[in-house]
């Protein structure tokens, strides 16, 4: 069989699709993992350094949570435009700078004096950082390498950043027992160093690079040109994305999944449970379970997706999520009781399930422009997730306890499963940037 097909219209010749026994299209999803995966180590840290720099410096919970919510905000306004940026430059410098950007922030934390400093390196930088590497970036990967098995793939790709959580997570808690928030800050820092060289010399922008098809195409897919304007092009999509009905209704359920589980759970799990005598290391434990858990449920999602429809998906993960979280502050206690562990078990399968149906409902509304709708709509999942991240700090100076925090998030995962039953069925719905 001839290795090219001739391509009339241009007068060139493309490589014919090839079939390897394993698709090259798994090992960028598995480069992509442990991309994220490495990157997920700086985002397992901020619920653990409350005490320790409230000790050391003296600032207020406030304080320190702002500087998370300003992380959290950046982190998703980032993800458009970096969805565009890959665009225009490749997958492999994005990501590479990003995870650089990360490493230099978590790096820098370890000399600062002020919390304005503490807003430049961890909240700036990272935030930067760790956005160009959201889900967008999973979304771009799914949109190019796949056809098939989409579900799957954004399912095992968000679950990389619990994986994260649930490897780095009991590691940081224990650096940090004693106060020492430093080491952390350190072996963040490496962390996302140390994945820059696999990025650089395995991850592959398109399938056309190495002469393939995308995985469940039959069809050779000719790599698109490089997209000029990539921040016109990023915000012309917002501008047609936002005239629709489904777009408004997406960011808002985001918004509140952002709010209920990095905001919330992510940042103020652990002090939490340290209000009630419960140790860090044991806090930080049953965060990492989560991750544990949130890999089953994020990838059951992605199947689920596959097969049944995305909004009802939602519906039901809301709504589950919301009543678990009413339930919370009477578990919360100085040791791990049977009831925690069931509520942490519960919530890990619900954790990010939410990602594979709402990538899928961007994708069938918004076609081609999908990754960098999702984008948009991830930010609102964590401008979401960064006002609960600040105003969770401010009810803890101000009452004393969360209390308030998880009654209020309960009722917002009830408005986001409402939200979710009202999206109109997916059509394919293309947004072209002007």
């Amino acid at each position: 069989m001839s290795q090219t097909t001739d391509t009339a219209a241009t007068g060139t010749t493309a490589p014919a699709p090839r079939t390897p026994r394993i698709h090259r299209a798994w090992w960028v999803a598995a480069v992509a993992f442990v991309t994220i995966l490495g990157a997920a180590a700086f985002r397992s840290l901020p619920g653990l350094l409350f005490g320790p720099l409230e000790e050391d410096f003296g600032w207020s919970r406030g304080t320190i949570g702002f500087a998370v919510s300003l992380n959290l905000a950046l982190y998703g306004l980032t993800a458009p435009f970096a969805a565009a940026l890959m665009d225009r430059f490749g997958i492999r410098k994005v990501v590479a700078v990003a995870l650089t950007m990360i490493a230099v922030g978590a790096g820098l934390t370890v000399w600062m004096t002020s919390s304005f400093q503490l807003m430049l390196y961890w909240g700036l930088l990272v935030g930067l950082g760790s956005g160009s590497m959201a889900l967008a970036f999973a979304a771009t990967v799914t949109n190019r390498w796949f056809t098939e098995r989409r579900g799957l793939v954004t399912g095992l790709l968000t679950a990389a950043s619990a994986s994260g959580q649930l490897i780095f997570l009991p590691l940081l808690a224990w650096m940090v027992k004693d106060g020492e928030w430093e080491p952390a800050s350190v072996t963040v820092a490496l962390a996302a160093l140390a994945v820059v060289p696999f990025v650089w010399l395995l991850l592959r922008d398109h399938p056309a690079d190495v002469g393939l098809a995308p995985y469940g195409s039959k069809e050779f897919v000719p790599k698109p040109p490089p997209v000029q304007g990539a921040a016109r092009r990023t915000l012309g999509v917002l501008a047609k994305a936002a005239r629709t009905g489904p777009f408004w209704l997406l960011a808002g359920t985001f918004a509140i999944c952002g709010a209920s589980t990095n905001g919330l759970i992510q940042t103020h799990f652990v002090p939490a449970a340290h209000d009630h005598g419960m140790p860090v290391p044991a806090a930080a434990s049953l965060l990492a379970v989560i991750g544990v858990f949130d890999i089953l449920g994020t990838i059951f999602s992605g199947w689920l997706t596959d097969r049944f429809d995305s909004r009802h998906l939602l519906a039901v993960y809301y709504a589950l999520r919301g009543i678990s979280l009413l339930f919370l502050p009477m578990l919360l206690a100085d040791s791990v009781q049977p009831p925690m562990i069931f509520f942490i078990v519960f919530y890990g399968l619900d954790w990010v399930a939410t990602v594979p149906p709402t990538l899928a409902l961007c994708r069938e509304h918004y076609g081609e422009d999908s990754a960098i709708v999702f984008g948009w709509v991830l930010a609102s999942h964590q401008v979401g997730a960064a006002i609960v991240a600040f105003l969770g700090g401010v009810a803890r100076d101000t009452f004393g306890s969360y209390d308030v925090v998880w009654y209020a998030s309960g009722a917002l995962c009830a408005a986001a499963a409402m939200m979710a039953v009202v999206i109109r069925k997916g059509r394919t719905e293309v947004v072209k940037a002007a």
